[in-house]
């Protein structure tokens, strides 16, 4: 039976999380941002001096990760971690530990503990392949990797040219490639799953296209 799921997957800064948290708002489901488990991991790991790929203690870590979302907030060890596990040097991060086998196996069932009889909206990587493979819509959602890097600029106060851009798209292109190859759980297209290009689409539209995609099944 398909599951009561939207899973929407995507590359880095494509706006699936902000897709994905609008189109859970107008249905009135829970929302389940993925990445930022792995953006967690990533600080945690960090703060304790842990190597990004010292798979056995990273994933220990995550055994007991002390994460709360609450209000639109993230909370590591009560402490509000919303804007760290932004940056460019998490995200890679997370790229890194998202690779580890031991760390995604560790992180799948806190996963998949989100889903209620409500509903569950979940944006990442491998929802509708790996976490969701039952959800009863599956998108595929993404931008070119010039749109992906302004969206990221603007949204922490990079100007959109100089080095400070270049360096932003750089980690972008160099975070594809990575979440492509990666042995384990690679960002793919699914065949069934529903491919919004974003890149001349406002938020408004984005959110439109997935409900009209929910609607008609």
């Amino acid at each position: 039976m398909p599951q009561k799921v939207i899973a929407i997957d995507g590359p880095s800064a494509s706006g699936k999380g902000t897709v994905a948290q609008r189109v859970a708002d107008a249905l009135g489901w829970r929302y389940l941002d993925s990445g930022a488990l792995y953006r967690i991991t990533a600080l945690y790991a960090r703060n304790r001096q842990i190597a990004w790929d010292n798979e056995a203690a990273v994933a220990a870590l995550v055994q007991a990760l002390p994460v709360e979302f609450v209000e639109g907030s993230v909370l590591l060890d009560g402490e509000d971690v919303s804007a760290a596990i932004r940056s460019e040097e998490i995200g890679m991060g997370a790229s890194r530990v998202a690779a580890l086998p031991a760390v995604r196996t560790a992180l799948l069932q806190r996963q998949r503990a989100f889903l209620t009889e409500q509903g569950l909206v979940a944006d990442g990587r491998d929802m509708g392949s790996v976490v969701f493979p039952d959800a009863v819509l599956k998108v595929f959602l993404t931008a070119s990797p010039q749109v992906r890097a302004e969206r990221r600029a603007k949204q922490i106060g990079v100007p959109l040219a100089g080095a400070g851009f270049e360096r932003i798209l750089a980690d972008i292109e160099a975070r594809d490639e990575a979440d492509r190859n990666r042995a384990v759980a690679p960002l793919q297209k699914l065949p069934e799953a529903h491919l919004l290009d974003t890149s001349t689409l406002t938020i408004e539209e984005s959110v439109k296209k997935v409900l009209d995609w929910y609607r008609e099944k």
